[in-house]
């Protein structure tokens, strides 16, 4: 689809658009066709040529993220989200089943002040209970990195969203998938999705209440598990987020491999994750010739 969109734009050689298909998972034709079009606008703003990664990268952050923001300038708000965004990107590197990070910055969109992207894997509706018990830990990241580095106090209400995030995952493990201590069977009944409010008013109602209560209980379970593991990979690897931390400050953004060049220099980083990253570099190869 993106090789449709993309006869009528002039790219640069360095152009992949496998390695654009893999940065926009469940974006439409017409998404792809936005993301060009944004592209090719950027690209004619500064003159060029044609169209760069550089340019379809900052595309893709505008349509997921928002526009780019005001830099930070405070020196302490901007310490705190740098390791924040390193916390991410630590604790979902260094938890097996996780999807490779594709950058690390400080430059704000939206509502966030930093991002951390990762690249999901080829089918990601396919996804396993590792993985996503992988991405809930990368989630917590950020937060584990607040209270463990700045202290109890000084955590702040940047991970709102991350929060949202695990319990809307951790949720739908128990719910939907059957992947919890209560059973391996759906607990989701199909009226609490309609869109009749008294039809999910109804479905809420039909449940007992020692069943929700079961469900409340495998939920926090596995954010509190998740939060365990996220917070021993950062008191364990503190030199490595330090340092990276260093180089995000100085650069304000860096990619997925100069990321984990970093890491790799002071933690042992899982055989799989690692092969994850091979197998794209690979399929991006293989496009390429």
């Amino acid at each position: 689809i993106l090789g449709v969109h993309a006869r009528n734009k002039k790219l640069d050689p360095e152009v992949d658009l496998q390695e654009i298909a893999l940065r926009t998972p469940g974006f439409a034709g017409a998404d792809l066709a936005n993301l060009l079009n944004e592209a090719a606008i950027l690209a004619g703003r500064k003159s060029l040529a044609g169209i760069r990664l550089q340019e379809i990268d900052e595309a893709v952050d505008r349509i997921v993220a928002g526009m780019e923001g005001k830099p930070l300038t405070d020196g302490k708000a901007k310490s705190l989200v740098a390791y924040h965004e390193v916390g991410h990107a630590v604790c979902g590197t260094l938890t097996a089943g996780h999807d490779p990070v594709q950058k690390v910055t400080l430059i704000p969109r939206g509502q966030a002040r930093g991002l951390t992207w990762f690249i999901p894997g080829e089918d990601p509706t396919l996804i396993s209970k590792q993985q996503i018990f992988a991405r809930i830990v990368g989630a917590l990241g950020g937060r584990a990195a607040e209270e463990v580095i700045f202290g109890d106090a000084e955590v702040t209400s940047g991970a709102s969203g991350d929060l949202q995030q695990v319990s809307s995952m951790a949720r739908q493990m128990v719910i939907n998938y059957g992947m919890s201590d209560i059973g391996p069977w759906s607990l989701l009944d199909p009226s609490a999705q309609s869109g009749d409010v008294v039809m999910r008013m109804m479905a809420r109602n039909s449940m007992s209440e020692n069943l929700q209560q079961r469900i409340d209980d495998a939920v926090k379970k596995i954010a509190e598990e998740a939060y365990e593991v996220a917070l021993r990979h950062i008191r364990d690897n503190r030199e490595a987020i330090d340092k990276i931390t260093e180089q995000l400050l100085e650069k304000e953004t860096l990619n997925g491999d100069e990321f984990r060049t970093i890491l790799a220099q002071y933690a042992t980083i899982p055989d799989e994750n690692i092969k994850a990253v091979q197998e794209q570099f690979e399929a991006k190869q293989a496009i390429t010739v």
